[in-house]
């Protein structure tokens, strides 16, 4: 028998002005005009209002400045919007930076978490809460694995970043069990695609190539890492938020993966540059997981699919960035090899 499905009516969605939220509530808000979207977004330095550019004009989006850690705020928003579900992605995403400004992912990503349940918990209305978590939060897969991280697999993170990503999941099953507040956790693997914050590899290495200048690698470029197109990982959300069932943890992931030194060749190819005469390797960080590796059969089975090639993916991703080189301005901190102080200790946390 088919599972019910869930029609949501108005929805939160936190972190939109980011990358992979922004196509998310673009997709949402064009599919399903009469959803309700709400976004909430801080607008740091890795969000920008032109990610939601194709939904400004929508009858049914809202746009609100504002931090998830104020439960003023989102306890205002919920009331005044009659918000019934919530899709929480804000939070700081960069692991490099988690080696330096360490204590700003435990303010957004856990202290931001723990605002916004117990806000929902409190408000007694809301019917799903989709927690955006990482496939870090596994820590790192032996690389002769043939079988990927399930749902059940053991936390293990190995870096403040993920540490975090795991504390805030800790709070949000623990608020499914004391307090019925309907949860659902998903863990993806790397999403990569236009109009993302260039500190992130794929984006950084494409800035650089096209300028000619090296491409930093930490360590030997040995790392592994799944690479899912951000379309993909929108429809992927659409379908978790419509047919997960409450309680459940879904991976997002693909079984194709690709050495870090491999992506940086296909990007050269892209550009016409010899891989041998631009890609340079540095000091490694402090600590680089080998490998992360995802069984994403669940999600598989209530109906998604990875649609984009590697290929396809890369080369649609490349023409955005030939075409928009001033969508993010100066963004020379983030090119470098280890941008670990472009967010200063003082910077308000971005909500990505």
């Amino acid at each position: 028998m088919e599972k019910s499905k869930y029609t949501p009516t108005n929805i939160l969605i936190t972190g939109a002005a980011g990358f992979i939220a922004s196509h998310v509530a673009n997709l949402l808000i064009r599919k399903y005009p009469v959803y309700k979207i709400v976004v909430l977004d801080k607008l740091d330095y890795c969000s920008s209002t032109k990610n939601l550019l194709p939904s400004k004009d929508s009858p049914n989006f809202r746009f609100v400045k504002g931090d998830i850690g104020s439960a003023d705020l989102v306890n205002y928003l919920l009331e005044s919007e009659n918000i019934d579900t919530i899709m929480h992605f804000a939070a700081q995403t960069h692991v490099d930076n988690s080696f330096g400004n360490s204590f700003e992912f435990t303010k957004n990503n856990i202290y931001g978490t723990h605002v916004l349940l117990e806000s929902c918990k409190t408000y007694g209305k809301i019917r799903r809460f989709i927690h955006v978590s990482t496939d870090e939060v596994y820590g790192e897969t032996d690389e002769h694995a043939v079988v990927g991280n399930h749902e059940a697999s053991q936390l293990l993170p190995t870096n403040p970043y993920s540490a975090t990503k795991a504390g805030a999941e800790m709070l949000v099953m623990a608020y499914g069990r004391s307090y019925g507040l309907p949860v659902i956790t998903t863990r993806g693997n790397n999403v990569y695609g236009p109009n993302q914050f260039p500190e992130k590899l794929i984006p950084k290495f494409m800035l650089l190539a096209m300028s000619g200048k090296p491409l930093s690698i930490h360590g030997d470029g040995g790392n592994v890492r799944s690479y899912l197109y951000c379309e993909d990982v929108a429809e992927a959300f659409e379908v978790i938020l419509h047919r997960g069932e409450v309680g459940h943890i879904y991976n997002i992931g693909t079984k194709k993966e690709r050495k870090v030194l491999d992506v940086a060749a296909d990007i050269c190819k892209l550009c016409g540059l010899k891989p041998e005469s631009v890609i340079k390797f540095v000091e490694n960080r402090p600590f680089n997981d080998q490998r992360y590796y995802l069984d994403h059969q669940k999600l598989t089975d209530l109906g998604w699919s990875e649609k984009t090639t590697w290929e396809a993916g890369l080369e649609k991703t490349m023409n955005w960035y030939r075409n928009n080189t001033d969508w993010w301005g100066d963004v020379s901190g983030a090119l470098l090899p280890h941008p670990r102080s472009f967010v200063s200790a003082a910077a308000a946390p971005p909500e990505c």
